[in-house]
């Protein structure tokens, strides 16, 4: 396929992709035998969540001949929290980064982009713009032809042991529920994938019309002309900070536990391949000690996120400030800290996420079955670390193992693709750098699944198969010995 001189931008590259699809002889031919159950059709692999990581794996499984439908709660385009939630002007990863492309140098952004913006455009180009990111993973679902159903939200996931796991779905459309059947089911999930907003116990005290978590869908329209409190010192904070801010907020404070903001990111450091392909086969004692480390220093905010930040002059950033209680007075805000009372009219809590089946009603039947790190090592060393105790014990494919043994059969069925792998899996379930590896490798070994699963039904194909390379005219035989 000779690609058009005169295609303009996306199109030249959309043909590109197809060309380099084509070279690879990509994607593999459906291989996979249909499963049949007495409950209905049943799909060889469900993805839930159709952001980034979602997608990737559904490309990884597309191209190796695995089909795979992506449920998403979102509207179509609004999957992942690129266009809703996020409040970043532009990523934090460097823009080189290969992301979700599968080893396909036509599926970077770099190619989507400079196919629009030419090579000047480029080079010109500082980081990503978040809502940039957002349309490239449009593209990438759309060129790819994956198959997303939207507006679909898990109510109950139910491992079974006739191999296969029932999920139950509600069609935001039609406010319908039906069931689907899948062989096996991925949570790509991302950052909050087992739980939701992490909360101080004082949150309790104040009423939910005075603040929202960062993670909230919100407008920054709703600060204007009021002081606004924020609680934390990371990425989200700063966003946070600077929204109000840009919205008009009458004053800013900023509440920081911390003496002083980390200067270093030290994930940064992990960033290299022996880390993509090598963290999985260390020692659960390393993976302990690497993750631990890393939470104990802590992520600075982004150089420029901080900046958008300190350009105002009503904002005010407050070390080493612990809140001890809240309460509101006639509409005020009071909060009740180690250095005095902070008034305000609102608070944003951008205090991250945490792993909490509480949160997530669509899990009950897992809920308290799952293995987790603290039921694997009942004695960690160091500090006492809630995410990392509380995250799931996974399998070599991401895989939940059995607090009890025979438990919940048929849990290994289902897949933790999310931020909550990342103890037992590295960053290869949500992080940029290393989504394509992570993606492929549980793509690679769901694939190899699906044939040992069937390997009997296939043996039989095998049997069947009778497409000829001979047809018996190709030689005579010899009539005698030589």
């Amino acid at each position: 396929m000779a690609i058009s001189e005169s295609l303009p931008g996306l199109a030249a590259l959309e043909q590109r992709v197809k060309q380099d699809l084509d070279y690879l002889c990509l994607p593999a031919k459906g291989w996979t035998i249909p499963a049949r159950h007495a409950d209905g059709e049943v799909k060889d692999v469900v993805i839930i969540g159709g952001g980034m990581s979602g997608l990737a794996v559904a490309a990884a499984l597309q191209l190796n001949g695995v089909s795979a439908d992506i449920y998403d709660q979102s509207a179509a385009g609004d999957e992942g929290p690129w266009a809703t939630t996020a409040r970043m002007i532009t990523l934090r990863s460097p823009k080189e980064l290969p992301g979700p492309c599968l080893g396909i140098p036509s599926l970077t952004f770099r190619a989507w982009y400079q196919a629009q913006h030419g090579l000047d455009g480029w080079l010109a180009l500082d980081k990503i713009h978040r809502l940039s990111w957002a349309d490239y993973l449009r593209w990438y679902r759309q060129v790819l032809q994956l198959t997303v159903h939207n507006g679909h939200q898990l109510l109950d996931t139910e491992p079974r042991a006739d191999g296969v796991v029932a999920l139950t779905l509600r069609d935001r459309r039609t406010a319908q529920t039906h069931r689907v059947l899948a062989r096996h089911v991925v949570l790509a999930t991302g950052r909050d994938g087992l739980g939701g907003a992490s909360l101080p116990a004082w949150s309790s005290q104040l009423p939910r019309s005075h603040w929202v978590h960062s993670g909230d869908s919100w407008s920054g329209e709703i600060l204007k002309g009021r002081h606004v409190t924020v609680i934390g010192g990371g990425s989200s904070a700063m966003d946070a900070a600077a929204t109000a801010l840009e919205n008009g907020a009458r004053q800013v404070s900023i509440l920081i536990r911390r003496p002083d903001l980390p200067r270093v990111n030290k994930s940064k450091g992990t960033v290299n391949p022996g880390m993509a392909h090598g963290y999985r086969h260390l020692s659960d004692a390393w993976k302990w000690r690497l993750r631990q480390y890393l939470n104990a220093e802590q992520v600075p905010p982004p150089h420029n996120s901080t900046l958008r930040v300190s350009a105002h002059d009503n904002v005010g950033f407050h070390f080493g400030v612990q809140v001890e209680a809240a309460a509101v007075h006639n509409g005020v805000v009071r909060l009740s800290t180690n250095q005095g009372v902070v008034e305000s009219d609102f608070v944003i809590f951008c205090t991250g996420f945490c792993i909490d089946w509480a949160q997530r009603p669509e899990y009950a039947r897992l809920a308290g079955k799952v293995r987790l790190w603290q039921d694997q090592h009942p004695t960690l060393p160091g500090a006492p670390d809630r995410e990392l105790e509380t995250s799931p014990y996974l399998g070599a494919l991401y895989q939940f193992l059995e607090k009890q043994p025979g438990s919940v059969p048929g849990l290994e069925r289902i897949h933790c693709f999310n931020y909550a792998a990342a103890l037992s899996q590295g960053a290869s379930a949500g992080d940029i750098p290393q989504v394509s590896d992570g993606a492929q490798r549980l793509a690679s070994g769901l694939t190899a699944s699906l044939l040992e699963e069937d390997i009997e039904q296939h043996f039989v194909r095998l049997q069947q198969y009778t497409e000829p390379e001979l047809d018996g005219s190709e030689w005579q035989p010899a009539t005698q010995l030589p």
